[in-house]
């Protein structure tokens, strides 16, 4: 796991801009050019599903169920390397530099989103089976969570028999007092909302076909 203090672990102004990154975010629209290995249905139904994960969780981290008394700010993020492998080459006069030294590939991107996909959810069922302080109030909270990642599992390009859930080695992370179980949970799911922000953008990219011109 990577933790931080920052939505972004680039030392460049970009995690202040999060805000207008949400509001454009919602307002992509699903492009497709031809030759695209994204078809276009497939395109749209995830890109829908990748929003309304973002909302989800937006609205998740407001809940006092999850994080009432939480006072840490850290943001614990999962190990794939999405953040490298789906952020395009930039040009060198960018304002908001993170250069990549090798072409983007749509193939490792999709790849990396698959395993943080796999290992949220490993994550969140296993916190769901671990002590809880209300059971009843975190099942309701964070089910819709783990349906939203069911269905994106079904529509993504990768296969799944190549990432299979870790949820024993998830379940590791969760001990026996359920507020520090809350905490690490609250940190886990901040580090997906910037997670999933990255996700967005990369699959607005993905659709936009620019990365084939």
């Amino acid at each position: 796991m990577v933790k931080c203090n920052l939505y972004f672990t680039s030392s460049c102004c970009c995690s202040l801009l999060l805000p207008l990154l949400l509001l454009q975010l919602l307002t992509l629209n699903c492009r497709t050019t031809a030759g695209l290995p994204v078809n276009a249905d497939r395109c749209a139904r995830c890109n829908r599903l990748f929003k309304t994960l973002l909302l989800n969780i937006t609205e998740l981290l407001k809940s006092e169920d999850l994080c009432f008394g939480i006072l840490s700010d850290k943001v614990v993020l999962g190990k794939a390397e999405t953040l490298m492998s789906c952020t395009p080459t930039l040009a060198q006069n960018s304002s908001c530099m993170m250069q990549r030294h090798s072409s983007f590939s749509e193939s490792e991107c999709l790849r990396n989103i698959m395993k943080d996909l796999v290992y949220y959810e490993a994550a969140i069922k296993s916190y769901l089976n671990s002590t809880l302080r209300s059971p009843t109030e975190e099942a309701a909270l964070l089910s819709p969570t783990l349906g939203i990642i069911k269905s994106l599992k079904n529509c993504s390009p990768m296969p799944a028999e190549e990432n299979k859930p870790s949820e024993e080695d998830a379940a590791q992370m969760w001990g026996g007092d359920t507020f520090n179980n809350r905490q690490e949970m609250c940190k886990m799911m901040r580090g997906f909302y910037v997670r999933t922000i990255t996700i967005n953008r990369a699959m607005g990219y993905i659709a936009s076909g620019d990365h084939r011109k």
